[in-house]
């Protein structure tokens, strides 16, 4: 009982104080983690492209960065609670940085797709680790995490920007090079911020952290069965089925859309700025998606906001190429 008060003790003395300032290196890593997965993948359509492969298999290599988040993602929520936040978002920070010159080395479908499976899932990983850890340190307070939503668009935004003008510029090896150099960029600032000593588990008596070990690596089914049991509670149910269907116009985004917007003659600059122009219309409506819930029913507000995003992204073709 003595060891137990003891721990308790170490880790709220560890906790932040209740509505504490959060870290401002935190301003600088949620922006960059956005970012991150937006370089690349507003990148790959192009130098598929360029590489003559055909919208069916631009359309699989886009999705393919997804599939091992998909199957991993309950595993390496297991893994940063029992390590820290911090620390395992990094090592896929650094991940996503030793892949980015590999690409314009591969010029082959099998290739590319290897490396969309990794990479895909390393820097989602990154931008997921620095949410949750954004999540921990700020207690949930709806405050910073609206505030951290909004600073996060401005990494949206100018990714897809400063992508497609290196791109237009020198082509896959400059634009993938500056890939990792952002991340060099999310390294430094997560450097500069604490772990979330509270929601990690205190390591065995007589060690200074809880060590990994090869066997960590596996995935445990006890794990994903209890995560699979939440969809039980309809709010999770309903919440998880509008997801998905709001993430298949982000899929049509990063894959047919660029390949449509290519095809009638854009650049990469004017493409990457219809997608921050994008990101920078859904900044503006996480600061109102507060006040839109507050209006009505927070199902029926998700609902309608999918099925409207649907709606516009299937009439691309019919604008003609507009670029107004």
């Amino acid at each position: 009982m003595g060891g137990m008060k003891s721990s308790l003790a170490t880790r709220a003395a560890a906790m932040p104080a209740v509505g504490a300032r959060p870290p401002a290196s935190l301003y600088l890593a949620r922006p960059f983690s956005m970012g991150y997965i937006d370089f690349f993948t507003f990148l790959m359509p192009l130098y598929g492209l360029s590489l003559g492969l055909d919208a069916s298999e631009i359309g699989v290599l886009v999705g393919a960065r997804s599939i091992l988040a998909l199957f991993l993602s309950i595993h390496i929520g297991v893994l940063m609670d029992r390590f820290g936040t911090r620390a395992v978002t990094l090592v896929f920070v650094w991940t996503g940085m030793g892949l980015a010159p590999l690409f314009p080395l591969a010029t082959g479908f099998w290739a590319l797709l290897f490396l969309q499976l990794v990479n895909g899932a390393a820097v989602s990983f990154a931008w997921s680790g620095v949410q949750t850890l954004i999540a921990q340190l700020t207690e949930g307070d709806d405050r910073y995490i609206g505030r951290f939503s909004f600073f996060a668009r401005f990494g949206s935004t100018s990714a897809p920007i400063v992508a497609g003008a290196v791109w237009d510029l020198g082509g896959a090896w400059p634009a993938y090079l500056l890939g990792a150099a952002w991340g060099a960029v999310l390294t430094t600032a997560l450097r500069r911020t604490p772990e979330a000593e509270f929601f990690t588990p205190q390591p065995a008596s007589g060690t200074n952290r809880n060590r990994f070990r090869a066997r960590d690596a596996w995935p445990r089914a006890s794990d994903y069965v209890s995560a699979i049991k939440l969809i039980a509670i309809p709010a999770v149910a309903v919440s998880m089925a509008v997801i998905s269907m709001r993430n298949t116009t982000y899929s049509l985004q990063t894959s047919v859309y660029v390949v449509y917007l290519n095809r009638i003659a854009l650049v990469g600059t004017t493409i990457g700025m219809l997608f921050a122009a994008a990101e920078i219309a859904s900044g503006l409506g996480a600061l109102f998606a507060g006040r839109a819930m507050q209006l009505g029913n927070p199902q029926r507000t998700m609902l309608r906001g999918t099925v409207l995003s649907i709606l516009l992204i299937a009439a691309t073709p019919l604008l003609g190429g507009l670029f107004g």
